[in-house]
């Protein structure tokens, strides 16, 4: 005879499978607004690496949502205050990191630009989308800073994101 202790514990774990199996994760929004010079163009859908996006803070998506909105509009210094507030909350976020990096282009801070995209691949994915964004931004604050190799060099690495596994430590 199986004990009735073991058969609730179970029942109860099968429960829990079942509700868990039908969830899906949310993707985050698709940035929508003016590209600069090419720096968010979407990933290669062949890539061989596997994009993922951590959960945000409730806060800090409905601040890169209303930093999207400013951003769709040409208002980026509103975005940029509305990404310092999110980063004020995740200081490490890759993705903004990279969204103020953009931004920056966007208002011609070429400095500031590469060194949030650098921030972004600092704490970032090695393959994927964030990590061609990086190197995309990079690649274009670089060649407006006067360093043409260093421009070409990122530009390179920007491909290699889609196409290539993280290197091992």
């Amino acid at each position: 005879m199986i004990p009735r202790e073991f058969l609730i514990s179970v029942a109860a774990v099968t429960l829990l499978l079942t509700a868990c199996a039908g969830w899906t994760p949310s993707q985050p929004a698709a940035h929508s607004g003016p590209t600069p010079s090419g720096a968010q163009n979407p990933a290669n859908q062949d890539s061989a690496g596997v994009q993922v996006f951590p959960l945000q803070n409730p806060a800090v998506k409905e601040l890169l949502a209303d930093a999207s909105s400013a951003e769709s509009i040409g208002d980026y210094n509103r975005a940029a205050v509305l990404l310092e507030r999110a980063l004020r909350i995740e200081p490490r976020d890759p993705e903004i990191l990279q969204s103020m990096a953009e931004v920056q282009l966007q208002n011609g801070d070429f400095e500031q630009a590469l060194n949030f995209a650098v921030r972004s691949y600092d704490t970032g994915p090695r393959v994927g989308e964030i990590c061609s964004r990086n190197w995309r931004t990079i690649a274009d604050a670089r060649g407006h800073l006067g360093d043409r190799s260093g421009s070409a060099e990122a530009a390179q690495r920007a491909s290699s994101c889609m196409s290539s596994r993280p290197e091992r430590l």
